[in-house]
């Protein structure tokens, strides 16, 4: 999922020493009703789209968490997958077949029975070829579903989502996919109603505006007996010096975006987490001349890594962020200005008489501007002609299918822990792959690790790929990126630190203070 590109936190280097914070509890369903209240919670404003299956940024899966649930949810403190709406599930031997039992307690918020029925309607509305939802292509592993999502086959009974009876749903795999679970926690794959204003998870959305978004207890939820809070309100603000007050007087229970940290009275309140994401660089390569891999491949040699990179907590050569067990690998070279003129000559552009031209598009923050700038001079200098459109963060997303323009920038986060999470985006046929590239040899690389079961040798596959996209010039990874959340941890509880920067929203309690913290907020 992508990044909000509008999100601002002031970060200083004293209060980064803080970085490494771990936060260590058990997932405990109990709670005092008598001081649960409406949860307050700040996001930054943002032109929120809130279908689930058609939804691509971070800060809409944080709202998506509570709205709605899929066959698996995550697990507030690993975040790994748990059984949401089905009540269990078992693998074949071969581990091709995986077969749902539903909680036959399960109901949409008005009241409706959720069945395995339900569950195949609302994947078949998220595969129609006319939704062209970003996500669905990851339910590739699925028999059928691809041939079926790009419009080649209409039939629905070729497809590996089969109904047994009313409680319990087949899904066949066309080659051993461990990752399934993992998959089916993202929102894209969470139970929807065709009617509006139906929701499958703790909450239902009243309220949605330019400033605020309300949700409250969806009491039909399967599990609302174990759901604390009443209503959870979003206050849509980028205004930090009022988002940073709001909470310091206790007016604001957690801050997401836009907060000038410097000025958190309470420095235990601030989460700096390392997220599963890499902000890189990628090319339109489909479009000409950047189709031919040593254009491609000049212009990023010529990038000075180490200015690009600047002010960049964590530094990233390679697009996979290292898992345990994943190889490490080469990643991109060092800048490499006489490679960068030899192939741009050998590709007929000499820098004078036929100059090579490209455009970018970037958000119209001042770090994109900057990054813009470097991109720029580091291209004239070899005989390129540059030129830059700049667009606002809620507009960008858009723009990367319509701009004309050659060289764009993502921030991804993974949406599963997993190398996939990255590499979907490259395949051929995938529902993610933004920037046209199409690779044979990387595609047969991603299907041969499909049938690996073996987890070292299937990581190692993995990362034969990468290295493959990372020496064909298609993207240039920058950095890793953080996480900054503020959450007043002396009355909040159920809000763990992960790596996707998700927190199920059905878990969050009010907890009486301890009187020993002593933690005062300011008068208003």
């Amino acid at each position: 999922m992508l990044n909000n590109f509008s999100i601002k936190k002031s970060i200083s280097l004293v209060v980064l020493s803080f970085f490494a914070v771990f936060l260590f509890a058990s997932k405990d369903s109990s709670f005092d009703p008598e001081i649960q209240r409406e949860f307050v919670i700040i996001t930054s404003t943002h032109n929120y789209n809130l279908n689930p299956q058609t939804s691509t940024y971070s800060v809409e899966a944080q709202l998506f968490s509570g709205l709605y649930e899929g066959l698996f949810a995550y697990n507030p403190y690993t975040l790994e997958p748990e059984c949401g709406i089905a009540e269990s599930f078992k693998i074949s031997r071969n581990k091709l077949t995986w077969t749902f039992t539903i909680k036959q307690n399960a109901k949409f918020s008005n009241g409706e029975l959720i069945t395995a029925h339900t569950i195949k309607d609302a994947w078949l509305r998220l595969l129609n070829p006319a939704l062209n939802a970003p996500f669905a292509s990851l339910l590739d592993c699925v028999k059928g579903v691809e041939a079926y999502r790009t419009g080649k086959n209409t039939d629905e009974s070729q497809l590996g989502i089969i109904v047994k009876d009313d409680y319990t749903l087949i899904i066949k795999l066309n080659s051993p996919s461990e990752h399934l679970s993992k998959i089916l926690c993202h929102h894209a794959f969470s139970i929807t109603s065709p009617e509006p204003g139906v929701y499958s998870g703790a909450f239902c959305l009243a309220e949605h505006d330019d400033q605020h978004i309300l949700m409250t207890k969806n009491e039909n939820y399967w599990d609302a007996a174990n759901v604390a809070l009443p209503s959870i309100r979003f206050i849509l603000s980028d205004k930090e010096e009022e988002n940073t007050h709001q909470f310091n007087i206790g007016k604001a229970d957690w801050i997401t975006d836009y907060v000038d940290i410097n000025n958190i009275y309470n420095m235990s309140d601030i989460v700096y987490s390392s997220l599963f994401s890499t902000d890189y660089l990628f090319f339109k390569a489909e479009n000409t001349p950047f189709n031919n891999p040593d254009i491609r491949t000049a212009l990023l040699s010529a990038i000075p890594a180490e200015e690009i990179r600047k002010d960049r907590f964590l530094k990233a050569t390679s697009l996979v962020l290292q898992l345990r067990g994943y190889p490490e690998i080469f990643g991109v070279p060092e800048e490499d200005i006489e490679s960068a003129q030899y192939l741009l000559k050998n590709a007929g552009y000499d820098g004078e008489k036929n100059k090579l031209s490209i455009t970018m598009c970037f958000t119209d923050d001042e770090p994109s501007k900057r990054r813009a700038e470097i991109l720029h001079d580091a291209w004239e200098a070899i005989g390129v002609e540059t030129n830059v459109v700049f667009k606002p963060g809620y507009d960008y997303l858009s723009a990367i299918n319509t701009e004309k323009a050659d060289l764009f920038n993502y921030i991804w986060i993974g949406d599963f822990a997993d190398p996939l999470a990255f590499l979907e985006l490259f395949r051929s046929t995938s529902s993610l792959n933004v920037t046209g590239w199409k690779n044979s040899q990387y595609d047969s690389l991603l299907e041969e690790a499909a049938k690996i079961t073996d987890a070292v040798k299937r990581y190692e596959k993995l990362a034969e790929a990468e290295q493959l996209l990372l020496d064909n010039g298609v993207i240039y990874p920058i950095s890793r990126t953080l996480s900054v959340n503020i959450i007043d941890f002396d009355i909040v509880k159920g809000w763990f630190d992960n790596a996707l920067d998700i927190h199920p929203l059905k878990y969050l309690k009010f907890v009486r203070p301890d009187p020993r913290t002593n933690v005062v907020k300011l008068a208003d």
